[in-house]
């Protein structure tokens, strides 16, 4: 497996490299890896070495999504890298609160620019590499790209895109053997989300509505985007998989008055 992704670490990126490596160390399958990120972090130094002594080759290119230049330049170097590329996971994203109607121009480009743009362009360098080994793309989305959220700015628009774009690349791609598929995360603890949970009672409260009881953890993404990466999942494309404890469904059961169980 030769392997790109962005944002590759501490959260659900480093999550599923890690699965990655665990499953080509399963099935005897060499694991050539690029991890991205913006700059070089202790956090990703640490994965890198997990990955090596787990069998892995392991390259940590660094760049900012932001520039359009910069999908193309990670996809070359991984490809020259380890002459060719299976696999991709767009990873890296970013958020900018704010109500609509008093978001700034840069706020709304920034979230467009990294959550769909970036995305794009990522598929777009690797297609003809893909192409070639029968590859598969994923990029990470979010359940709130499939219900809005209010007052996160271009949060939801910018990840409805990507579930969109995800959907075309899959109809146009599958002639040539590609599928393409995402992941909407719900509600994980991750570094990126962190500062919401180191309040207890409102990591209880999240905790509370979840159906399954709990938030998620960049496991429990990265073993599904690790899936949908794999030959496990070679009949699956086009597909938006919400992987966020059964939260996007559960709405009508806030709605007062209907019946409740009975608490044993």
């Amino acid at each position: 497996m030769k392997a790109l992704i962005t944002g590759a670490s501490p959260g659900i990126g480093g999550a599923t490299a890690r699965k990655l490596a665990e499953v080509c160390k399963r099935d005897g399958v060499k694991l050539q890896i690029a991890l991205h990120e913006l700059r070089d972090t202790p956090e990703r130094d640490a994965l890198a070495s997990e990955l090596e002594g787990l069998g892995a080759d392991v390259i940590a290119p660094n760049g900012d999504l932001t520039d359009p230049e910069t999908p193309a330049r990670l996809v070359a170097e991984t490809v020259e890298a380890f002459g060719g590329l299976t696999s991709v996971l767009s990873n890296a994203g970013a958020a900018a609160p704010g109500p609509m109607a008093e978001l700034s121009l840069d706020d709304w480009d920034l979230l467009m620019n990294i959550n769909t743009r970036a995305m794009w362009l990522m598929g777009k360098a690797a297609y003809p590499h893909l192409k070639d080994s029968k590859g598969a793309y994923v990029a990470v989305a979010s359940m709130s790209g499939m219900n809005p959220h209010p007052w996160m700015g271009a949060y939801s628009i910018s990840k409805a895109a990507c579930i969109m774009m995800v959907r075309l690349m899959a109809q146009e791609w599958a002639q040539d053997g590609i599928r393409a598929n995402a992941v909407s995360p719900g509600m994980i603890r991750t570094p990126f989300s962190e500062n919401v949970y180191r309040d207890n009672a409102m990591a209880q409260r999240r905790s509370d509505i979840v159906p399954l009881g709990r938030v998620g953890a960049p496991d429990d993404i990265g073993d599904v985007c690790a899936w949908l990466l794999s030959n496990e999942a070679r009949y699956v494309t086009g597909q938006n998989l919400c992987a966020d404890g059964g939260f996007s469904n559960s709405i009508n059961s806030y709605v007062p008055g209907l019946p409740k169980p009975k608490v044993s």
